[in-house]
């Protein structure tokens, strides 16, 4: 199926198909209320720059997440505060009841209070980077596409994102603690 975004119903099957992942990527990143708006913000970005979309280059999938990545840009602040805050006080939820939580999820809680804000300490780029890997499942190809850099750069990114995390020893401190 090529994708094309020359009429109203190119949008509407494009929505149909890429929304509820997209939000799902979204939402991991800034909350479920931020990503509400900026899918909507995404499809508009989308249809009053869809002149400028080559599939030849990118799928439009592709080409979506790189504008929900450029979105995200201007929310970075907002991130790196709600990640520091989930590290703080152990992620969503924890207010909750915890009545009925077993000692293997308060470990995982604790873990991954330390992976929040390991990951928010990382760069940007590096950020960007590795949640358009693990949450969007986005290839290095096609981040590289959407970023207008070249594949090598993405996989650099990527590879120094994952080694600043495991310099962290945040897995290694879990099994030893």
């Amino acid at each position: 199926m090529t994708d094309h975004v020359d009429t109203p119903d190119d949008l509407a099957g494009l929505y149909d198909r890429h929304a509820r992942p997209l939000h799902g990527y979204l939402a991991r990143r800034v909350g479920p209320e931020a990503a509400d708006d900026l899918v909507a913000e995404a499809f508009l970005v989308l249809w009053e720059q869809r002149h400028t979309f080559d599939p030849a280059r990118a799928g439009a999938r592709a080409w979506l997440y790189g504008i929900a990545t450029n979105l995200l840009r201007h929310h970075a602040r907002s991130e790196v505060r709600r990640l520091r805050a989930w590290a703080r006080h152990g992620g969503p939820g924890a207010g909750e009841d915890v009545s009925g939580r077993v000692a293997a999820r308060t470990d995982a809680g604790a873990l991954s209070a330390r992976l929040a804000e390991s990951i928010a300490a990382l760069r940007v780029e590096e950020r960007d980077v590795l949640l358009l890997v693990a949450w969007a499942e986005l290839t290095p190809a096609e981040i590289a596409e959407v970023r207008g850099i070249p594949v090598a750069t993405v996989r650099t990114r990527l590879h120094r994102a994952r080694t600043r995390l495991r310099g962290l020893d945040v897995v290694e401190a879990e099994r030893n603690g």
